[in-house]
């Protein structure tokens, strides 16, 4: 079942256009990103495009995006679709998603990827929640952009502790050989969406999978960034 509520999810207000979820006052006063680097989306020091980091020791992804840091208003609405199971929310966070998408390849940051992919849960922890808040978010964004999706084309193949419990360390060594990959992506630009990303462990197992397969370029879309 589908729910277009008519009042905006932030301030309540009633909406001009139902399905944007977010009234267009409420979409200028969302928080920008400051100037952060294009490789892995933290903030910069120097007005140079990457970062001293990834200069050194570069992720295995080639581009990050994010409409802006985990923070509210944004980190709110992420929360309730997650474990609230407000899940009428995923469409208006893909279009906030893909005006981000539209606004990179405008400026030529960034090509139109051949194929998308969502972050996979493990089909127990999937089961338990109803969804997978990447595949919703994912699936529209697909559609307006005309872009092929896969659903499946990465799975969780075992269960590994929430990310979110985990340190810093911990969660870097909480994923190894916990994804595989279902189809062939050789050749390919894969984009990567995902909701929320903190340390990127996340995107490195998924990405160094994509990279190992033959795939030319994984760039990670997100709503958020822990900055």
């Amino acid at each position: 079942m589908v729910i277009i509520e008519n009042y905006c999810l932030l301030c309540n207000q009633p909406l001009a256009i139902a399905a944007h979820g977010i009234c267009g006052f409420c979409m200028r006063g969302l928080p920008e990103m400051p100037p952060v680097c294009r490789r892995c989306g933290l903030p910069l020091v120097t007005p140079e495009p990457e970062c001293g980091r990834c200069l050194q020791t570069p992720p295995p992804w080639q581009s990050l995006l994010a409409v802006t840091g985990y923070q509210p208003p944004l980190a709110a609405l992420v929360h309730r679709l997650k474990y609230s199971g407000q899940t009428h929310i995923a469409r208006a966070l893909a279009r906030l998603l893909l005006l981000r998408v539209l606004a990179a390849y405008r400026a030529g940051e960034y090509p139109k990827p051949d194929l998308l992919l969502s972050v996979p849960l493990y089909r127990y922890r999937q089961w338990r929640r109803g969804f997978n808040q990447s595949d919703l978010i994912a699936r529209p964004l697909a559609k307006w952009l005309r872009c092929p999706y896969d659903s499946s084309g990465l799975i969780r193949t075992r269960a590994t502790l929430s990310q979110r419990m985990l340190s810093r360390t911990q969660r870097l060594t909480n994923l190894p050989s916990a994804f595989a990959l279902t189809r062939d992506v050789r050749g390919l630009h894969i984009a990567l969406a995902d909701d929320v990303i903190t340390t990127g462990a996340t995107m490195t197992a998924l990405s160094e999978l994509l990279i190992r397969a033959g795939a030319a370029a994984v760039r990670v879309w997100c709503l958020c960034r822990t900055l």
